[in-house]
C-alpha cells in the first residue's frame, strides 16, 4: 500500500511560524456582541488587514523568500500577483536583501501598484483578459535568471499562509468551525491544514464571490474547473481555476464553499467599518459577508474568521460603500 505526501503538513506550518517570528505581525483577534448576536454565534475574527503590507500574504511570501539560497536573493525574485502578493514579494524582498519584479495586470487598483512599488519593486503589466500572467511571469523569471514565487500554488506559501489560522487556534483554542476567503486556495488549504491538525473535527468552510466560483465547481466536480475571467469587486479573488497543489489539500480537508454577490460584500464593509471599527477590502469581508448574509448555513458555537486584508484605497472604499455604489 503506497501513501501520497500532502504538499503541507501541520509540521510544515509551525516551521513556518518558527520562520516568521519577529518578521511578521501577529494579528490581532476581535469580538463583537453585536456580531454574535446577528448570526447566533460567538463569533472570532483573525484580523490580516493589520499584517505587513495589510494582507496574510506578507506570510507566505517570505516564508518562501526566505528559503531561497544566496544566490537566489542575489539573482532577485519574480511574482505574479494584482496586488497583496505583489507587495508581500516585494517587502519579502527587500527584508531579505533582494530585489522584487511583480507581474500585475493592468487594471490593478492604483493603491496596491503604487504600495509595491514603495517597496522597492519593478512592475510589469499585463492584460488579464488576454494574457497568462503565470505564463508572462515564467518567461521573465527564466530571461532573467529570477526565482519565481507564485502566489498561492506553492508548499511554503501554502504553509506560510497557514500560520494565520495556527496562530488564531494557539490564542483561543478550539473552534467548531472555521470560515476562509478562496481565491486561488493557498489561504484555506494551509489554514485547513493547520486547523484540521489540531481539531480534525472543526468544519472548514470557503467563501468565493459569486462570479468567481471555479473552487466550488472544481469541488463538486472532482476536478479543476475553468470559469471565466471573473468580474467582481473581489479582485484578489477574480481567478479562473484553483492551483494544482492547492486544489489537491482543499479537496480532501474543505467541507464546503459558500458563494457571496457583490452587494452582500458592500454590505459587509460598512458593517466592518462602522461597528467593528477596522477596513476591509472586498476579497477580505466575503467571509463576514457570508456570516452577515446568512450564506454560511447554520452555525456552530464557536466560529472563526479570516479576514484576508483590508488593501483597498480610500476613494474606491467610498464608492464601494457609499450608497452610490460602484458597478
Amino acid at each position: 500500500m503506497t501513501t501520497t505526501t500532502p504538499p503541507v503538513t501541520l509540521d510544515d506550518v509551525r516551521d513556518a511560524a518558527a520562520r516568521l517570528k519577529g518578521v511578521a505581525h501577529r494579528t490581532p483577534v476581535l469580538r463583537s456582541r453585536t456580531l454574535d448576536s446577528l448570526v447566533g454565534a460567538e463569533v472570532h475574527l483573525k484580523c490580516e488587514n493589520f499584517q505587513r503590507v495589510g494582507a496574510f500574504k506578507f506570510r507566505g511570501a517570505y516564508n518562501a523568500a526566505s528559503r531561497l539560497t544566496g544566490e537566489q536573493l542575489a539573482k532577485g525574485i519574480a511574482a505574479f500577483s494584482s496586488g497583496n502578493h505583489a507587495q508581500a514579494v516585494a517587502l519579502a524582498a527587500r527584508e531579505l536583501g533582494s530585489s522584487a519584479v511583480i507581474v500585475m495586470p493592468e487594471d490593478a487598483p492604483t493603491s496596491k501598484r503604487e504600495a509595491t512599488e514603495g517597496y522597492g519593486a519593478e512592475i510589469v503589466s499585463y492584460d488579464r483578459y488576454t494574457e497568462d500572467r503565470e505564463a508572462v511571469a515564467r518567461a521573465l523569471a527564466d530571461e532573467r535568471g529570477l526565482a519565481l514565487i507564485p502566489p498561492y500554488d506553492h508548499p511554503h506559501v501554502m504553509a506560510g499562509q497557514g500560520t494565520a489560522a495556527l496562530e488564531l487556534l494557539e490564542e483561543v483554542g478550539e473552534l467548531d468551525a472555521l470560515i476562509v476567503p478562496v481565491g486561488g486556495g493557498g489561504l484555506i488549504a494551509g489554514s485547513a491544514t493547520a486547523a484540521k491538525g489540531l481539531h480534525p473535527g472543526i468544519r472548514v468552510l470557503g467563501i468565493e464571490p459569486e462570479a468567481g466560483d471555479d473552487t466550488k465547481r472544481s469541488l463538486e466536480a472532482g476536478r479543476r474547473v475553468s470559469v471565466p475571467v471573473p468580474r467582481t469587486i473581489a479582485d484578489g479573488q477574480a481567478l479562473t481555476t484553483p492551483g494544482e497543489l492547492t486544489f489537491a489539500v482543499n479537496r480532501g480537508l474543505v467541507d464546503g464553499i459558500a458563494l457571496v454577490s457583490d452587494d452582500e460584500i458592500r454590505a459587509a464593509m460598512r458593517f466592518a467599518f462602522e461597528r467593528l471599527k477596522i477596513v476591509v477590502e472586498p476579497s477580505g469581508a466575503t467571509p463576514l459577508a457570508a456570516l452577515l448574509a446568512g450564506r454560511a448555513g447554520s452555525l456552530p458555537r464557536r466560529v472563526g474568521v479570516i479576514v484576508s486584508g483590508g488593501n483597498v484605497d480610500a476613494d474606491r472604499f467610498a464608492r464601494l460603500c457609499g450608497r452610490a455604489t460602484e458597478s
